[in-house]
């Protein structure tokens, strides 16, 4: 049985290097608590980093074996998207961390894919370094924040980005970094991943669709980790909110329940039951394999959890595993 893993991702071993000591990487820096954790300081934000983030690519195969992951699709740790720093930092850390995954890629083909960090701050700047992993490097994509800097992926100044990303058949994975929405009401009880990363993937949803970006751009390929959150349990209400409101029918003619398969969703949704209503919402052609390696949120023995699964046939366990995703990229 394979399996491919579209939602693992890089803290780059250049970072790791260059912040030995007092060292900075592109203005980045690490520190170390009085218990030997590892924090990276970016901006004035300190962000933990779990003990395996530091593992070579050597050590990351070695756990992916005893997994049973055949590939990981990586994406730059999501603490270092960077978009509140000066663009020029940004383009850097994203130049390295892209870099790097490129080497993994030309080292090991059968087991890395790629999708690239960029400098959404500057739509330009990040269409050039989307243009050049894809055209140059080989990824498969990017992985993206739900906003920038306080700004939605439905605002007019990143239609030119997701027209470039339609043309050179990217995917886009959507992944939260740093704080979401609960992050400054309720900071308590982890709150801000548990219910925030839900909250940020459904409003995503929501403002793609209802924003037009969907049918501005017919082709174009996104994946949301965490099952899309809270979308398809409130697609219901979306779609009440569109049939009696003319302001949510603005810039769509179709309900929002009709763009579900438009989209892509990992399969980290951590019950059997969450995962069937997912697979019965969207259609299992639209469920993908997913673990948000290394952090703690991971799920436990990923690969046998799917197989486990009793609710699945083997023909779903199979599409959520690898096929759909060999299908989807190439693979």
């Amino acid at each position: 049985m394979r399996s491919i893993d579209i939602h693992a991702h890089l803290t780059p071993q250049c970072f790791w290097r260059t912040t030995e000591g007092s060292g900075d990487w592109h203005t980045v820096r690490r520190e170390q608590d009085a218990r030997g954790r590892q924090y990276a300081v970016v901006g004035g934000r300190r962000q933990e980093l779990p003990p395996r983030a530091r593992w070579t690519p050597e050590e990351r195969l070695a756990d992916m074996d005893s997994l049973g992951v055949d590939i990981h699709v990586v994406s730059p740790y999501s603490g270092f998207y960077n978009y509140h720093l000066d663009t020029a930092i940004a383009v850097a850390t994203s130049h390295d961390a892209n870099n790097e995954i490129r080497d993994m890629i030309t080292s090991w083909p059968d087991r890395f894919a790629g999708l690239a960090t960029l400098p959404m701050q500057d739509v330009p700047a990040a269409i050039a370094e989307l243009e050049r992993v894809m055209v140059q490097l080989g990824f498969k994509g990017a992985m993206i924040n739900d906003q920038v800097n306080g700004h939605t992926l439905d605002d007019p100044t990143f239609l030119p980005f997701w027209k470039a990303a339609e043309q050179l058949g990217a995917l886009i994975l959507f992944h939260q970094g740093g704080g979401t929405i609960v992050s400054s009401r309720l900071p308590r009880y982890h709150l801000p991943n548990t219910i925030g990363n839900l909250v940020e993937r459904t409003v995503t949803f929501a403002t793609l669709v209802f924003g037009g970006v969907m049918d501005a751009c017919p082709d174009l390929k996104i994946c949301f980790s965490h099952g899309g959150g809270y979308t398809c349990y409130g697609i219901g209400r979306m779609d009440y909110g569109w049939r009696t409101r003319p302001e949510a029918r603005q810039r769509i003619q179709q309900p929002p329940s009709a763009y579900l398969r438009r989209f892509y969703y990992d399969c980290i949704v951590y019950t059997e039951q969450a995962l069937r209503y997912l697979i019965d919402t969207v259609g299992v052609d639209r469920v993908v394999f997913g673990t948000d390696w290394p952090y703690d949120m991971e799920f436990d023995w990923p690969v046998s959890w799917i197989l486990s699964l009793e609710s699945l046939t083997q023909d779903e366990k199979e599409a959520i595993l690898w096929k759909n995703l060999e299908r989807l990229l190439g693979l």
